[in-house]
């Protein structure tokens, strides 16, 4: 089976799995692996800008995780996850928006630092 694109958690991200039931993660899990095959926007979706979530409706709770797109490599497209949350209202709050862009921006220039160091 091909995959449009592989997925890293930034430590946030690990950090709010792990705090989640069990049946809440590998149902998390299940939809980003399916999100890899098929363009379901039920299961990833743009938001804004380079900003786009992973969403999962689990016992009710909406499960949000923050994600962007990192193709700097031409061989193999990644999305990294950012970080989780729980989602209380209908709207994805601005504040979860910027929080996943400054990842971004801070994961970008990161990268480009490490590249330079080499």
């Amino acid at each position: 089976m091909k995959y449009k694109f592989n997925v890293v958690f930034l430590e946030p991200m690990m950090e709010f799995l792990g705090s989640l039931e069990e049946k809440s993660r590998e149902k998390i899990l299940y939809n980003i692996w399916k999100s890899r095959t098929v363009s379901d926007p039920e299961l990833f979706k743009k938001l804004s800008g380079e900003i786009w979530e992973f969403r999962t409706l689990h016992n009710k709770a909406h499960i949000r995780l923050m994600a962007f797109w990192d193709k700097s490599d031409k061989q193999k497209t990644v999305v990294i996850s950012t970080h989780g949350f729980i989602k209380k209202t209908d709207k994805t709050s601005k504040v979860e928006i910027e929080k996943a862009e400054n990842s971004r921006i801070n994961y970008f220039a990161e990268k480009q630092n490490s590249h330079e160091n080499i």
